[in-house]
C-alpha cells in the first residue's frame, strides 16, 4: 500500500517514519511512502507558497496554484487513491475508517495544511476532509502520520499477526480489557487468577466484561443502544458490582 504526503516539511514525515514498525514495514517493502512538496511547483523565484487572505485578517493562506499541482504530482504516483485533506472542518478520523481506508489497494494520498489553511478552491481536487479531534495543530503533517500509522496496522504483513490490530481497542466497538503479563505478583498487585487458570471460555468473558466496564466508565457513548443478551447480562452485573462498590465506600 502507497502513502503520498503533500507538504511542505517532508523531513517531518520522513523522521517519523523512520521508526518501529512503520520502519520494519516500509524496508520490507510492504508499504510505501512518498512526500511531495508544493514548493517544486511554485510560480515565483522565491518559491513562495502562501499570501494574504482576501478580505483581510491575520495569518497566510496556502496559494492554490502550487498546492493543486502537487495534488496532481501525488494523483501520478497514486493513480486512483483517494485525496484526503487534513482539516479540522473534516469528518472525525476514527477506527473504521482505518480499516475500510487499509483495504484500499491504491493506497492514499495526504494533503497536509499550514499556516491559516488552504486557498478554499483546492478542495476541488479532494475526495474528503478528516479530522483527527476538536483542536487544532499547526500543520497536517502529525494527523496524517497518525492516520498512516492506524491504517498501516490492517495492512496484511505490518504487524506479527493480523489479530493483533483486530483485538485493539475500537476495532471491536469497546475500549481494550487490561492486559499483564509476569511477574504474577508486582508491588502487592495480582495477576486475576481468571487469565491463569487455562479456561479460555472463562477468559473471553473475563476480557468482555472488563471492556465493557472500561466503556462504561470511560467512554459510555460507545456502548451499543441495544446490547446482545450476554452484553446485556455482563452490564448489569457491571452496574450491580459499581453500586456495591459505591455502598461500601458510603458506609465506611
Amino acid at each position: 500500500m502507497k502513502f503520498v504526503f503533500v507538504t511542505l516539511f517532508p523531513e517531518q514525515i520522513e523522521a517519523a517514519a523512520g521508526h518501529s514498525v512503520l520502519k520494519r514495514a516500509l524496508d520490507a517493502g510492504i508499504i510505501a511512502m512518498e512526500c511531495v512538496n508544493p514548493r517544486d511547483f511554485s510560480l515565483d523565484r522565491h518559491h513562495s507558497v502562501d499570501d494574504a487572505p482576501f478580505g483581510g485578517g491575520v495569518g497566510m493562506v496556502l496559494k492554490p496554484e502550487p498546492v493543486v499541482e502537487a495534488i496532481k504530482a501525488a494523483k501520478a504516483k497514486a493513480p486512483g487513491a483517494p485525496v484526503i485533506a487534513l482539516s479540522p472542518g473534516g469528518v472525525t478520523f476514527r477506527q473504521s475508517l482505518a480499516e475500510t481506508w487499509a483495504k484500499n489497494e491504491s493506497g492514499l494520498i495526504f494533503v497536509c495544511g499550514h499556516y491559516e489553511g488552504f486557498d478554499e478552491r483546492i478542495y476541488h481536487w479532494v475526495d474528503r476532509k478528516v479530522s483527527i479531534g476538536d483542536f487544532v495543530l499547526t500543520g497536517g503533517e502529525l494527523p496524517a502520520l497518525l492516520i498512516m500509522d492506524a491504517v498501516s496496522r490492517f495492512v496484511p504483513g505490518v504487524l506479527g499477526k493480523l489479530a493483533s490490530a483486530e483485538e485493539d481497542s475500537f476495532s471491536s466497538g469497546l475500549l481494550e480489557y487490561p492486559q499483564y503479563t509476569r511477574p504474577v505478583v508486582f508491588e502487592g498487585m495480582e495477576v486475576p487468577e481468571v487469565l491463569r487458570n487455562g479456561n479460555h471460555r472463562l477468559i473471553a468473558r473475563w476480557r468482555r466484561k472488563e471492556a465493557l466496564k472500561a466503556t462504561y466508565l470511560l467512554r459510555p457513548d460507545m456502548l451499543p443502544a441495544e446490547p446482545d443478551k450476554q452484553d446485556a447480562k455482563l452490564l448489569q452485573e457491571i452496574k450491580e458490582e459499581l453500586s456495591q462498590d459505591d455502598s461500601s465506600c458510603q458506609g465506611s
